[in-house]
């Protein structure tokens, strides 16, 4: 299996939620227009930790993140979501068994 994988835990500056949340979704959008090799990229809310984000990226392997990490709309989110963010932790995946997408996708 070839795919690539991201868990990002994102701590939040105190009230920071809302304007985090809002780069998270105009970053998305272009995600969802221009990669095709990102299969998965899912932002989640913590349940009663509200200064907490979690992402799983799943990608079609390691060039596809690479490509990911040179659009433009997700350098503006490295860029800008020093604004938001106290802490980032990053853990790389590397995927061996489950159930994956066969390709991106199309919603």
């Amino acid at each position: 299996m070839s795919n690539f994988g991201l868990f990002v835990r994102f701590t939040l500056k105190e009230g920071a939620g809302e304007g985090f949340d809002a780069l998270v979704r105009e970053t998305a959008a272009g995600i969802k227009a221009k990669e095709p090799g990102t299969l998965v990229y899912s932002c989640h809310a913590v349940e009663d930790a509200p200064d907490q984000r979690v992402f799983y990226e799943l990608y079609a392997d390691r060039e596809a993140f690479e490509e990911h990490e040179r659009q433009e709309h997700t350098q503006r989110f490295l860029r800008e979501r020093e604004k938001y963010v106290a802490r980032t932790d990053v853990d790389f995946l590397s995927p061996y068994a489950g159930k994956y997408p066969t390709e991106a996708p199309s919603d």
